[in-house]
C-alpha cells in the first residue's frame, strides 16, 4: 500500500469543487462533496482527461447522475463516478480512483 500524502487543508477545497495536487509525480484530482459541513465527502481521481491527456479534471462540474456522485470533464462532459474513476459514456476512458481521507482538519491522498 502507498502512502498517504498531505494535499491541503479540508477547509482550502470549497465545497462541491475540486483541486488538482501533485501526489508521487502524479495529477491527482481532489474533490470536496457537501455542503461545507463536517459531514462533507472527499474524493480523489486522476486528473489526467483520458480523452486528450490534459490535466483539467479538477475543474470539473460535480453532479449526481442516479445515486452517482460524479464530475464532469470540462472538455468533453464525459462524466467521472468519483467513488470508483468510472467513465459512464465510455468505460475505456475510465481514470483510477485513490483513497482519501481527512485527519485533524487535513485532506490526505494515497495513489492506489
Amino acid at each position: 500500500m502507498s502512502t498517504m500524502t498531505p494535499i491541503c487543508p479540508a477547509n482550502d477545497i470549497l465545497p462541491n469543487t475540486g483541486v488538482c495536487a501533485r501526489v508521487a509525480g502524479r495529477h491527482v484530482a481532489v474533490f470536496r462533496v457537501g455542503a461545507g459541513t463536517g459531514a462533507d465527502s472527499f474524493f480523489a481521481i486522476d486528473n489526467i482527461d483520458p480523452k486528450n491527456g490534459a490535466s483539467v479534471l479538477s475543474r470539473g462540474l460535480i453532479g449526481n447522475l442516479g445515486e452517482q456522485v460524479v464530475v464532469a470533464s470540462p472538455l468533453y462532459k464525459h462524466h467521472f463516478v468519483l467513488a470508483t474513476g468510472a467513465c459512464i459514456e465510455n468505460p475505456e476512458w475510465s481514470v483510477q480512483a485513490h483513497p482519501v481521507e481527512v485527519r485533524e482538519g487535513q485532506v490526505w491522498v494515497s495513489l492506489a
